[in-house]
Order: structure tokens, then sequence, then C-alpha cells
């Protein structure tokens, strides 16, 4: 398979799998939230002013929810927000090796063996993938605009402070 049709179907498993739902920032329309499509993929904007948090929400067995934005995510797991997976190499996937991407999607693991990737990621079912649909993902990400944004760390719940307490 050539490089162009690696990325065109990268392109369409990104979008088949719904990966912008989360990963890109929204702009509000008449229609409601649509992806920004100058900023595919580049996460929670870290310009985006934190919702207030109400930690009552963080616990076993609590459900979970999200900023007006679809990039932070609240729930038992603590405070989660969606990755730059575009290819900066300061804030986003351009350091990483097609392997990490790999090894990160099958184990849940950010860099594949470091901090589990946290709900509402659906690494499961990514998991399943064969490593030509893993490699056509990785190409299409590879090829997108580079976008400089730091997104923020997750707050698991024992590290919520004072400042997001209700």
């Amino acid at each position: 398979m050539s490089k162009e049709e690696m990325i065109n179907k990268g392109a369409y498993l990104v979008n088949f799998g719904g990966c912008n739902d989360c990963h890109t920032p929204k702009i509000f329309t008449d229609m409601g939230p649509v992806p920004d499509t100058t900023r595919l993929l580049s996460g929670h904007r870290q310009d985006s002013v934190l919702p207030l948090i109400d930690t009552s929400l963080i616990g076993p067995g609590k459900w979970y929810l999200t900023n007006n934005d679809l990039t932070v995510w609240v729930g038992p797991w603590g405070v989660s927000f969606a990755a730059n997976l575009t290819p900066d190499v300061n804030t986003g996937l351009g350091s990483w090796t097609e392997d990490m991407f790999i090894n990160a999607m099958r184990n849940g693991l950010h860099l594949g063996l470091a901090r589990p990737l946290l709900p509402p990621m659906p690494f499961m079912g990514l998991a399943s993938l064969n490593d030509e649909d893993m490699k056509a993902i990785f190409a299409y990400i590879k090829s997108l605009k580079p976008i400089s944004n730091q997104v923020p760390n997750s707050i698991l719940p024992n590290d919520i402070t004072e400042q997001f307490r209700k």
C-alpha cells in the first residue's frame, strides 16, 4: 500500500472511529457543536478555562460529565483531558514512533508503558485493530498539521485540590 493510501485509510478509520468527537475542539453552530477543522485532533485547548469540577462525581459507581467543548471528562477516575494527537514534537505525538503508538493503543498505556489511558478513551476497541489499521491511523496522524497545544495533565481522584472542590 502506498503512503497516500495508508494516510487515506487512516483518515477513514479516524473519522469512522469518532476520534474527532473528543480530540478535536468544537465550533458551535445552529446545528450544534461541530469539529473545528483548523484544529483537527489537537485535544483540549490549553487556553480553555477549566470548568468548576463537582468532586461529588468522582468516586466508585458515579457517572461522568464533560465540558461544553467535549474535551474534558470527569468521573470516578478523576479528570481526563483529550490529548493532542497532532505531530507537534513538544505537545503532541511528533516524537512518538509507530511502535509506541501501537503499544499505547494495544495496552491502554500512555507511550505504551506509562500511566493508563483514562476514560472515555476506547482503547479496548482500538486494541482489536490489526497492525495495518494501526499503522494507517498513525500515518494519518503524522500527516496532519502540527499544532502546539499543551493539554493539561490528567487529575487523579487523590490529586484533586481545594481549587477543584465544590
